[in-house]
């Protein structure tokens, strides 16, 4: 089971989606996407958090409200963190996340320690986390199979952007190609040769003057 969040802070409203335990936290590891963002309160034990950003965000401009409604989010969904106060959260991309066949379920580490940011939760909002939790909604996602339709989406974008990029690249040679042979080709007008009888033509009729004169 994935609980559904929504935050209505920013316009298009931000995504949220929490595991229900470890188990199903390990299948949010493997199934994640890029555009996913992992929050966790920072040396304790919580639910794991994603943003799903929208198309052109990154992680490393998340507009602060939307911070503040994951960050108390996550503290909320920590039993020992709900209790304390100043609790720091902790949050990375998706992919930075390491998972290998020595940790024990649901926990993960970092590939890069550089890509963790850090908020500080001085204390529990309840207007927050009740606004947040009137969105909620229970369901039981197929994540690999959404994946694979997510991916299959990207790569006929992928396709499209590539074959755009053709037609454009042809096109630009092709304005290459007429324009180089416009330059080549710029003088041959004058350069062209008098055909020999137009200008014996010419000669004759100065001869006929010459004699009638």
């Amino acid at each position: 089971m994935v609980y559904y969040f929504t935050s209505n802070v920013v316009t298009p409203s931000a995504f949220i989606y929490v595991g229900k335990d470890k188990v199903e936290n390990e299948d949010l590891i493997k199934y994640g996407l890029e555009e996913d963002v992992w929050f966790h309160a920072d040396k304790l034990s919580s639910a794991h958090i994603y943003l799903r950003m929208n198309e052109g965000e990154t992680w490393e401009n998340i507009p602060q409200d939307v911070l503040t409604d994951l960050a108390q989010l996550t503290k909320a969904n920590s039993i020992e963190g709900n209790k304390k106060d100043n609790v720091t959260i902790i949050y990375t991309p998706w992919s930075n996340l390491k998972k290998d066949g020595s940790m024990a379920v649901g926990q993960v580490s970092f590939k890069d320690n550089k890509k963790v940011k850090r908020i500080l939760v001085p204390q529990r909002e309840n207007p927050i986390v009740n606004r947040l939790n009137k969105t909620k909604v229970e369901k039981f996602p197929d994540l690999a199979m959404e994946k694979e339709e997510k991916l299959k989406i990207l790569r006929k974008k992928d396709q499209a952007s590539k074959l755009e990029r053709k037609k454009e690249e042809a096109r630009i040679a092709q304005e290459r190609k007429e324009k180089k042979w416009q330059k080549d080709h710029a003088y041959d007008d004058l350069f062209q040769e008098v055909d020999p009888d137009d200008a014996n033509n010419q000669d004759r009729g100065l001869e006929v003057e010459d004699d009638f004169m």
